[in-house]
């Protein structure tokens, strides 16, 4: 018996050891293991993994990994589509507070002039206004260093004004009237952050309806929210026709365009659906719960409307339900979902394609690796004319997509309205394009408004503002401050610009006194696009 069992026992030995080798060999060739100084070490998963190892433990001085990973990452996420990023940690919170609902911060609104950062507004209740900053204070020094000069940027004012809540800072301003520096330590706090910038009601001449006007920013955490309030409260004031201004809202929360939509559409009505590789069919449907499904509804867009403002405007036109009125969208029609890792920074990966409801991706074409071109597109409609011409638009898709009442529709380059209007050239100018192209309108209306705030403050509204400055006739005033600064006025282009100049800057002046709520009345009033979605509301 003992002669059998001692061969079948090393048969087995043998039988096992041979499984357990192939297995280990196998786990070996498929993380590549390598000899070093006599020790058996893994290799890295990836060839960029095992350069920026090899880097780590071999190159000839020291080197900062972090800021080099970052780097090949977002040299990396570029050569996949124009929407996938890569978002260093520095950066991470500044990127999520665009569509969070609040951030922590001082409490103003700015504009960069000649280097230097000017309070154009302070958020009422905020940081700010408790230790007495007032709009038009200009910001000096931070922290007790000199924060002025060529590297005053947008993203470095940002980054050095937000914090975390509870944390101080010290800010040193010049004040008009006031000869000194005057120095204030403010506690950064929650700021809200809005995406309806107005909401008001127009009243035609000649009709008795009543119309809402909601302009909305951006598709934010909040946005919603402050949506459906606006809606209830133009109600509440008569209003039964809307118009939704979707203009130069670069997207957002796709969620939040959904609810929006489903305020709108009857039960079942289908409002998007995504889907990708490794990302599976998601629909939206309205339920049927909207408190708006009937009322007369015109969306308007224009060449920056872009990815949950097309989903909205597609959902409104595919299902029948609204008047889209302006300019061709933007094209955007990818979906991103926002990958973190473990040092705090993050990745957007481009993982689907949404489609509105007849089936259509309004994704316009772009190259992997080339956003320079992609970014070159807006630049390209413009010299191709279709700013002002419908009939100079070309879709890149050619099969055409039915609406819920067998209208025709086009995809594959954003959403073509319904009713085109273009850019109005009757009153341009070269001299009116010269002094706003180079910001002379704002930069004015900033200077009027901060040398008379005490007086112009004393107008709660916006009517009674507005006829204070066509009463002043600042005109002559404007023509010097551009003639000072090398642009010599020309009568017979002054004259046939002069309508537009003065209802820009006076625009503008209203706004840096009375903020969005005053500014936008009046801008739209006499706004091309908002007077067209006016006669269709009022036919």
């Amino acid at each position: 018996m003992k002669k059998y069992i001692l061969p079948t026992v090393s048969v087995l030995c043998i039988v096992v050891g041979f499984i357990i080798g192939n297995a280990v060999s196998n786990k070996v060739n498929a993380q590549h293991f390598y000899i070093q100084n006599g020790q058996l070490m893994m290799a890295p998963s990836s060839k960029t993994d095992q350069m920026l190892q090899l880097m780590q433990r071999s190159y000839v001085d020291s080197l900062n990994i972090d800021s080099i990973t970052d780097v090949v990452l977002d040299d990396l996420v570029k050569q996949l589509d124009p929407h996938s990023s890569y978002i260093p940690k520095k950066d991470i919170e500044l990127v999520n507070s665009e569509l969070s609902g609040s951030f922590s911060g001082i409490g103003v609104q700015f504009t960069i002039q000649n280097d230097t950062v000017n309070i154009v507004a302070v958020i009422s209740g905020g940081p700010s206004e408790h230790v007495g900053v007032l709009a038009g204070d200009k910001i000096v020094m931070v922290n007790d260093s000199v924060f002025t000069g060529k590297g005053t940027t947008n993203e470095r004012v940002m980054h050095t004004l937000r914090g975390p809540k509870g944390t101080e800072v010290k800010l040193g301003v010049m004040r008009t009237g006031t000869p000194e520096i005057l120095n204030f330590t403010i506690v950064r706090g929650d700021i809200p952050v809005h995406s309806v910038d107005a909401s008001f009601i127009i009243e035609p001449k000649g009709s008795k309806a009543k119309i809402g006007f909601i302009r909305v920013n951006k598709f934010g955490e909040t946005t919603y929210k402050e949506f459906i309030n606006a809606l209830a409260e133009l109600r509440s004031q008569g209003a039964s026709e809307f118009i939704v201004d979707l203009r130069e809202n670069s997207g957002g929360y796709l969620d939040q365009a959904v609810k929006m939509a489903n305020e709108f559409l009857q039960a079942g009505d289908l409002i998007v659906y995504s889907e990708g590789r490794a990302y599976p069919r998601y629909e939206a449907r309205a339920n049927g719960a909207g408190r708006f499904k009937d009322v007369p509804l015109v969306v308007l867009i224009d060449n920056f409307s872009a990815s949950a403002s097309e989903i909205f405007a597609g959902a409104m036109q595919d299902n029948d339900r609204a008047t889209i009125i302006g300019r061709r969208s933007f094209g955007k029609g990818l979906v991103q979902q926002q990958f973190p890792f473990a040092d705090g920074s993050a990745v957007r990966l481009t993982v689907a394609r949404y489609y509105t409801p007849s089936g259509r991706c309004i994704q316009k074409h772009y190259t992997l690796g080339d956003t320079e071109s992609y970014q070159r597109d807006l630049e390209e409609r413009f010299d191709h004319g279709e700013f002002y011409s419908a009939d100079s638009i070309h879709f890149a898709d050619s099969t055409t997509y039915r609406t819920k009442k067998g209208r025709i529709v086009y995809g594959g380059g954003g959403i073509m309205p319904d009713i085109f209007v273009g850019r109005d050239t009757t009153q341009n100018s070269p001299y009116f394009n010269i002094v706003s192209n180079r910001a002379y309108t704002y930069q004015f209306a900033y200077r009027y408004a901060d040398s008379h705030r005490k007086q112009l403050a004393k107008y709660t509204k916006w009517q009674d503002l507005e006829k204070h400055l066509l009463d002043a006739n600042w005109l002559p005033e404007f023509v010097k401050f551009c003639q000072d600064k090398g642009v010599e006025p020309n009568q017979a282009e002054l004259a046939k610009s002069r309508k537009m100049l003065v209802r820009i800057v006076n625009a503008y002046i209203v706004r840096d006194i009375m903020g969005d709520a005053g500014f936008f009345p009046l801008f739209e009033r006499d706004d091309d696009i908002t007077i067209r979605a006016i006669e269709q509301l009022t036919k």
